[in-house]
């Protein structure tokens, strides 16, 4: 099926200042990305972006680079400007895939963009992994999800999910349940556009997760688990040093 990949990239990071353009490997964060959206397949790779900085990094290795404003609030936001000022067909597959995602494999990228023609009447598709460590489970910077028979999203939280209140009971082993969510998703432009005028859900102002604003609004959330490791999105200085010894060929600390 077709598709377009589109990346919000931003300099401003809170934890990690610029980012995008920090250097591994010899190329900017920002070009791993990029190059793991093209072995994709997808039609059309863009880098949505409010920065000069980072533009002039783009174009230097070749990406398609929408300048969008600077008062976005999330990823999402900046896409849909993107989106609008490109001319997208409403119909068109869009897969969000974030700036600080150098190890999204291309087979992920690719099944979660099937989700949307897959699946019918669904609106967003997703992606999610077995997580097997209890201090992951409980960890509130990883987000969990629970699903229903048909795979598709019931809750998401940064609380530990599903909680077992008998653990003596019968019941299957809570670890058979467990699953991070990994933020990369896709939907149609139509979608998107509707999404980002909803107004923010209560839910998602507590959990601070903007894919409850989708579920509260009653939209259907297709969470396939990968087909492939995800890795960890860089958001800290030790997450970059990670990446950097696993890019170097040295085993990460």
């Amino acid at each position: 099926m077709s598709f377009k990949v589109y990346i919000p990239a931003r300099y401003a990071s809170t934890r990690l200042p610029g980012k995008p353009l920090a250097r591994v490997g010899g190329k900017t964060l920002l070009q791993h990305v990029y190059e793991r959206a093209c072995a994709s397949g997808a039609a059309e790779v863009v880098i949505a972006t409010d920065d000069h900085h980072i533009r002039e990094a783009a174009e230097a290795f070749g990406g398609l680079v929408a300048m969008t404003s600077h008062t976005h609030l999330s990823g999402t936001d900046r896409i849909a400007e993107a989106v609008q000022q490109r001319g997208e067909h409403p119909a068109s597959v869009i897969v969000n895939l974030q700036g600080d995602e150098p190890l999204m494999p291309a087979a992920v990228i690719q099944q979660v963009a099937a989700l949307i023609g897959a699946a019918q009447g669904v609106e967003i598709g997703t992606i999610c992994e077995p997580l097997d460590d209890e201090r992951e489970w409980r960890d509130p910077n990883i987000v969990k999800v629970v699903r229903d028979e048909q795979a598709r999203a019931l809750y998401f939280s940064r609380a530990p999910i599903p909680h077992v209140r008998d653990a003596e009971s019968n019941s299957p082993h809570p670890a058979q349940w467990r699953f991070r969510h990994v933020g990369i998703y896709a939907y149609t432009v139509e979608y998107l556009m509707r999404f980002v005028r909803l107004p923010p859900s209560t839910l998602e102002q507590l959990e601070r997760l903007e894919q409850l604003r989708a579920l509260a609004s009653g939209a259907r959330i297709a969470v396939a688990t990968a087909c492939a490791p995800c890795g960890v999105g860089i958001d800290t200085p030790a997450d970059l040093a990670r990446f950097t010894a696993l890019v170097a060929g040295r085993a990460p600390h």
